[in-house]
């Protein structure tokens, strides 16, 4: 690769704790690109199963296997769909917290616009699955089910939540350990991932998505 290295120009520079969250989110989601997509299912003590999609996701080791999601905290309004009076959390957050367990599903640009679908805020007893027209699937370690179309999936259980803080848009990290690894098998191979079979896709800013077909190689140095 032989691209050129871009000359240095002025910097913007700002305080957020001069700036509204809502405009530190902008900001945040337009410098931390692109991101992957957990689609993540969950189900409540009742066994009603949610599915969500989160951005904000990454692994983070492998001794456990372990990933994390960002929930963030929702203003406690009783008017506003999937939140419940005096709750700040939507319906992910709680049913984690209360069970203890979750999938994070991949979102390939097959489900892209299902996954989409999913991140509606609908009241708790509406069904994302169906919502989404995707379908649930057992899992073989937990309860909540797994999403069938999702080329790759992960049974999680809870490790930890922290709370960044527990105002209207801040965080919340869910970190949980992999107990079952699932993937279709035209994409597995020596413990390697086909990324063109897996064809993942992440998120940029506002409504714009972004395909992984172009990549390129760096060899890491010795």
């Amino acid at each position: 690769m032989n691209a050129a290295i871009p000359s240095r120009s002025p910097m913007f520079s700002l305080n957020p704790a001069n700036c509204e969250p809502r405009l530190i989110y902008k900001l945040m989601t337009g410098i931390i690109v692109p991101r992957p997509i957990a689609l993540v299912s969950t189900m409540d003590r009742n066994g009603v199963a949610n599915l969500a999609p989160f951005s904000f996701f990454n692994g983070v080791g492998s001794v456990p296997p372990t990933v994390l999601f960002c929930p963030s905290v929702r203003a406690a309004d009783p008017a506003r769909p999937g939140i419940r009076p005096g709750d700040i959390r939507k319906d992910t957050l709680r049913n984690v917290e209360e069970t203890g367990e979750f999938v994070v599903n991949v979102v390939s640009e097959a489900i892209a616009a299902a996954a989409n679908a999913a991140s509606a805020e609908v009241p708790p007893e509406v069904d994302e699955f169906v919502l989404a027209g995707l379908t649930p699937i057992p899992s073989q370690a937990i309860r909540p089910p797994r999403v069938a179309e999702s080329p790759a999936q992960m049974e999680c259980k809870l490790l930890q939540v922290i709370y960044t803080s527990r105002e209207p848009g801040g965080g919340v990290i869910v970190l949980g350990e992999v107990v079952r690894f699932h993937l279709r098998e035209d994409l597995f191979e020596d413990f390697r991932v086909d990324p063109a079979g897996l064809d993942a896709v992440g998120r940029m800013a506002g409504n714009t998505w972004v395909r992984t077909r172009d990549r390129i190689e760096l060899i890491r140095p010795r």
